[in-house]
């Protein structure tokens, strides 16, 4: 299943843009290392059902659960997300693994 398309979801809050655009100007080039494919991010998401989505979602595409890993441990990135780390609160950064195709 690893060789799966796996997609990264995440949804925050911006408490302090000037340290988080520290964070977005060291993202792309470490996401296009790992073969990341950025997909959308929503400022304004629409909730249907349930509690109201606060602040910023992205979505990220990988070729594999593993590669998202790959991205998420390079040593670069995990320097880098200190800047998000202290720029955003948090909700989730989750993996979601594409279902393998059906017979």
């Amino acid at each position: 299943m690893s060789d799966l398309p796996a997609y990264l979801l995440a949804n925050f809050v911006i408490h302090d843009a000037e340290t988080y655009r520290l964070y977005e100007k060291g993202f792309f080039p470490i996401l296009k290392k790992h073969g990341g494919e950025f997909i959308t991010f929503d400022d304004k998401v629409e909730t249907l059902e349930g509690n109201d989505v606060q602040g910023r979602v992205v979505l990220i595409k990988f070729a594999s659960a593993d590669a998202a890993r790959a991205w998420y441990e390079d040593p670069e990135y995990q320097a880098i997300s200190e800047h998000r780390r202290a720029g955003v609160n948090l909700n989730f950064l989750s993996i979601v693994h594409s279902l393998p195709p059906r017979n």
